[in-house]
């Protein structure tokens, strides 16, 4: 059985910073690209920042520079270091792994972990 089990969100000020978690299981999780996502209220899905099995990352503009994705793969878990947060960062933060495969993609999901920016 597949598990992605995000944690680390939570409440916190304007400029301030959190770590968020996502640790795997039931994957083999080198082969996996690894990604966070966000849903703000009343928002489609985006793409936060991604980071591929031999460690290429990627980030969205309206993050570029305040966060790094990375990963440990002896724990089987990704992180994401956001700094400098901002209101506009407030959201549902997913974690995504997929894998592209010749005949279908595989993508999994994490229940996701609320970040709540404000003074």
């Amino acid at each position: 059985q597949v598990q992605l089990v995000e944690s680390g969100g939570g409440l916190v000020q304007p400029g301030g910073s959190l770590r968020l978690s996502c640790v795997t299981s039931g994957i083999i999780f080198n082969f996996f690209t690894m990604a966070w996502y966000r849903q703000a209220p009343g928002k489609q899905r985006e793409l936060v920042a991604g980071i591929t099995s031999s460690g290429s990352t990627s980030y969205a503009d309206s993050v570029m520079g305040r966060v790094t994705i990375s990963r440990d793969n002896a724990r089987n878990t990704v992180y994401l270091q956001m700094n400098g947060l901002k209101p506009e960062d407030t959201a549902v933060y997913y974690c995504n792994a997929h894998l592209s495969g010749a005949n279908r993609n595989l993508d999994y999901w994490g229940q996701g972990t609320r970040i709540t920016v404000s003074s």
